[in-house]
């Protein structure tokens, strides 16, 4: 899309949100698309993750769906605002590494006309020209339509419905201020009249309604308006009037038309000198600024955001944090100096050396007293007492516009005395805590660099040519720098300095956690002495913290992990993971999850591994946390795994909420397996893979399963549990039976179950016979399989193994019908449905009901096969279980059929087709399957009905399916239903 295309995009917000291509109104569609529109075109050229639109849009209370609800709105907003023919890549809303962003140019905003406007409106009224920059506020203010963003929901939007408000106030205030300075106060007083009515307490609005009244003639009321201000604020507030309303009335009182009406006025008798005059101004602008040198690699959002127009009526200040070595200093020096032009006064810089290792800290008299002598105060003028030096600080500054760059910060208690007081000047404070009492117009938290800019970094430093001759290596020293400039720095410096090294060779001497921070040190620059510093500004408290997270071994945890390694509440453990954000030793990528960068990871792990009293006993707490979360969570109940440590004072009250932090961990759980065995905890490892199969299992995340399991297995012969080799090939067998792997599954079976017999072991002896029993049944032996089974149940009831009676009666009631013994059967299914409901997890109950109810559908006894499954479906919903959920509702439709309940059976099967429509094909074995077996009773549904057409083109659908040629069964049931139907 060409810049002339995207220009004839036109979007207004100042009011209810609209937009316009080519002059022709487009429809933004509901409030809340507008909302996500909003939220991405007020960041514009900025990318948003999914989670900030979500809070930006929908706060505390997020769509059921979660991020899957973005898509659709994209398409939408994509559908409306692109140019015909747009391609992704030209639409005005890209994608971008998982989020989304406005293309910085991609339309014509009333904000940014606002914005330019309002500069104009600040350069003409420094330049003298009143009637110019009272002319641009009037063009300005015409922007509004109203109120902005109108009807427009969402915290965001109401952030910026806020500022834009204030905005609004702000050009109002200027542009009166204008006509009072051109000598017609007249004209003003009436627009003052109605702003101040809606702000009452607005000081700075009364203080220039004195002023017109003033300039009118009325001296007398700009007097008692004063005295009904001072008597609200008293009465209503409980406070005086500010400094700056008592001296607009004493220059009232005094007639002071200089002060008043400005230079234009008449001139008055002088008044007397003030006795705390401020310094007078410098006779030059000073500029203290560092050179700005050095490669600054993809910061252009980040620079963008620094440089951004600000707020002319007060002092600003913007906040950089980030954590060592990332490059905040570089970034607000490169800021500084882009932004000098627009401080006529100067820019002053200050290193309060928080992080200093010459020399930590510096006091803030020493600073305002530098501070103050760049600003022209002669050194006789500067007091030694703190409250003086500010006091002179603000009196000093408050006439001048200067841009103050504050440098290695730790507290907000530093940055306050150093804020000037002159409005239009701005601060810009850097350092690795985010400062949350400071109030920041704007805040940069800065991050490692991505992979392509931390590669241009490395190209620049040591040069394209020597970069590019080993790409692979190049990117692998990336990796190990963890994208952060100062370790891609001294690493480029080291090879600058060894011409004769090559960078594979660097990569391999970082090879391991124990050399790589080691091998980031040249001269004075260390990236772990910069990491040490951070650390020993913390609280005893937060060290141990710090060092616990060393342990972790997933990069991404909750507060469960470090209180159960501190042995604390996890409200306190929070505290701890937020105020090692606060330090930027952790980031937090969502809500309630933290991580750490991985050279502060490695840092972290050194500093745990120096205290091996302690780290031992917090690496078995954290692992043990994993043990108890798997065995709580399965569908076995934690009663059914027969050795190891039972879980007693776990953090979850219930299986439901173990459940949900196993799936918080994501990708990870399979880390944790391979973390214990590293370690050399091959108990843990074992354990925990074991289960673990489970959760994997009813998750459909057959290869993690595999993956767990076959890392377990190779430590199985060191784990001091000798139950452990038989246990986990059981678990093998099981996860390839799930996938139709059923000869494999047998194969593992018979090894679990010569092992068993070889020690003796009856629990894992019955739980390999019952997997044989499965295999074989799956397999057409029917008699073999009775005959393991029976053995598995018997063996199972005497060990009182509820979870194996009941997976093995399920089985053995399905050999039984099979056989036409459908009294047995059923007897079988009701002490399984007993069984289950005796361990509490729904999954299972859900399984033995559905055997019930399948066998009273086979009977024709569709009353009761209906109730059976409808409390199945319920079960395997409140489970969680998708696939489960799918295959109930479903036959749920055929019992309702079967009553002749024709509508309601259609509807069961679109249900289960939409439940079908959330599984994976990459990753769930029986999708195909699935989707052909409800197509085909949706058919039979329609045909019932009479709907021919409908019932074929299900059939059809059946038989379409990718894969349907790889079931027979389900591929005759669609060809017997289309011969059913007729010819087409």
């Amino acid at each position: 899309m060409s810049g002339g295309a995207r220009r004839r995009l036109r979007i207004a917000v100042l009011g209810p949100v609209r937009a316009w291509r080519d002059g022709a109104p487009l429809d933004l569609g509901p409030v809340r698309r507008q909302a996500v529109l909003v939220a991405l075109l007020l960041r514009a050229g900025t990318q948003t993750g999914p989670e900030q639109l979500l809070d930006g849009v929908w706060g505390a209370n997020p769509p059921g769906s979660g991020r899957r609800v973005l898509p659709s709105y994209i398409y939408q907003l994509r559908k409306a605002l692109d140019a015909e023919g747009a391609g992704p890549a030209e639409s005005v809303i890209r994608s971008d590494r998982g989020g989304y962003r406005f293309a910085d140019d991609a339309a014509q905003l009333d904000v940014a006309e606002l914005a330019e406007l309002g500069g104009a409106a600040q350069r003409a009224k420094e330049a003298g020209d009143l009637a110019a920059a009272m002319d641009r506020c009037s063009e300005a203010l015409a922007l509004f339509r109203g109120e902005p963003l109108a009807g427009v929901p969402g915290s965001f939007a109401q952030g910026e419905r806020g500022r834009l408000t204030q905005r609004r106030r702000m050009l109002q205030h200027d542009r009166l201020d204008c006509l009072v300075l051109l000598g017609r106060s007249a004209e003003a007083l009436d627009d003052l009249a109605a702003v101040v009515a809606a702000d009452p307490y607005d000081e700075s609005l009364m203080a220039l309604r004195m002023r017109a009244l003033y300039g009118s003639g009325h001296q007398a009321e700009a007097l008692n308006a004063y005295q009904e201000m001072r008597e609200r604020l008293r009465d209503e507030l409980g406070v005086d009037p500010g400094a700056e309303l008592r001296r607009v009335h004493q220059a009232v009182l005094r007639r002071d038309d200089q002060r008043l009406l400005g230079p234009a006025a008449r001139p008055a008798a002088p008044a007397a000198a003030s006795p705390a005059a401020p310094p007078a101004r410098p006779r030059r602008p000073v500029n203290e600024l560092p050179g700005d040198t050095g490669h600054l690699a993809g910061r252009e959002r980040e620079l963008a955001l620094l440089t951004a127009p600000l707020a002319d009526a007060a002092v600003s200040v913007v906040a950089v944090d980030g954590p060592a070595g990332v490059g905040k200093s570089a970034l607000a020096v490169r800021a500084a100096w882009r932004l000098r032009d627009r401080y006529p006064d100067g820019c002053l810089f200050a290193d309060l050396r928080a992080h200093s290792t010459e020399q930590r800290g510096i006091a803030p008299q020493r600073i305002l007293r530098r501070l103050l002598r760049s600003v022209g105060a002669a050194e006789s003028e500067v007091p030694d007492d703190l409250d003086e030096l500010v006091a002179a600080w603000r009196a000093a500054s408050s006439p001048l516009r200067l841009l103050v760059v504050l440098d290695d910060v730790l507290s907000a208690q530093q940055v306050r005395p150093l804020l000037p007081a002159g409005p239009g000047s701005a601060v810009i404070v850097a350092g690795r805590r985010r400062l949350a009492g400071l109030d920041a117009d704007r805040r940069v938290s800065l991050e490692p660099l991505a992979a392509g800019d931390a590669v241009s970094l490395l190209r620049h430093v040591l040069g394209e040519e020597r970069a590019d001759r080993e790409p692979e290596a190049t990117q692998e020293l990336v990796r190990l720098c963890d994208g952060l400039p100062l370790a891609l720095r001294i690493a480029g410096a080291r090879l600058q300095n060894r011409p004769a090294w090559t960078l594979a060779y660097l990569v391999e001497r970082m090879a391991g956690d124990e050399r790589r921070l080691g091998e980031l040190s040249a001269g004075d620059r260390s990236v772990e002495a910069a990491f040490r510093l951070s650390y020993e500004q913390l609280a005893p408290m937060q060290q141990r913290g710090f060092r616990a997270l060393g342990l972790s071994p997933t990069v991404e945890f909750d507060p469960l992990t470090p209180a159960a390694v501190l042995e604390c509440p996890p409200l306190d453990a929070e505290w701890i993971l937020e105020s090692l954000v606060d330090a930027s030793l952790l980031q937090q990528p969502r809500p309630g999850r933290y991580r750490l960068h991985d050279l502060v990871r490695v840092h972290a792990r050194r500093l745990a591994d120096a205290a091996p009293g302690e780290a031992g006993a917090a690496r078995t707490a954290v692992l043990r946390l994993y043990l108890d979360a798997a065995r709580i969570a399965s569908d076995w109940g934690p009663d059914a795994f027969l050795t190891g440590p039972r879980p007693a004072a776990a953090p979850f009250p219930d299986w439901k909420d173990a459940d949900g932090w196993l799936d918080a961990a994501g990708g990870e759980l399979v880390d944790v397996v391979a973390h214990a065995a590293a370690l050399g905890e091959a108990d843990y490892a074992c354990w925990i893979a074991e289960a673990l199969s489970d959760y994997f299992a009813r998750r459909g995340r057959y290869h993690e399963c595999r993956t767990a399991l076959e890392i377990a297995l190779a430590h199985a012969e060191e784990a001091g549990d000798r139950r452990m080799p038989s246990a986990l090939r059981t678990c093998m067998g099981v996860n390839d039976l799930y996938q139709g792997r059923h000869q494999e599954g047998h194969a593992w079976f018979t090894e679990a179950l010569d092992l068993a017999r070889h020690r003796a072991d009856r629990g894992e002896e019955a739980r390999a016979l019952a997997g044989l029993g499965a295999a074989d049944l799956y397999a057409g032996r029917v008699e073999q399989a009775m005959t393991r089974i029976a053995d598995a149940v018997e063996q199972a009831q005497r060990s009182d193994d509820s979870w194996l009676v009941a997976m093995g009666l399920c089985l053995l009631g399905s050999v039984h019908q099979g056989n036409g013994r459908n009294e047995e059967a059923l007897a079988c299914f009701a002490t399984s449905v007993t069984r289950a409901e005796k361990i509490g997890r729904p999954r299972m109950i859900s399984r033995s009901l559905a055997c019930a109810a399948d066998l009273h559908h086979g009977l024709g006894q569709y009353g009761e096969a209906r109730s059976f499954y409808r409390q199945a479906a319920d079960l395997a919903e409140r489970a969680g279980d998708v696939l489960l959920h799918a295959v109930l509702l479903t036959r749920l439709g055929s019992a309702e059929l079967g009553e002749g309940n024709l509508s309601a059976a259609a509807d069961l099967h679109h249900q289960a087709l939409s439940q079908h429509r959330t599984l994976s094909p990459l990753t769930e074995p029986h999708f195909a399957r699935l989707e052909m077996d409800i197509r085909y009773r949706l058919g039979r549904t329609y045909s019932a009905a009479g709907r021919i057409a409908e019932a074929r083109e299900q059939f059809h659908t059946a038989l379409a399916v990718p894969g349907a040629g790889e079931h027979p069964m389900e591929r005759s049931q669609a060809l017997a239903g289309l011969e059913e139907c007729g010819a087409d």
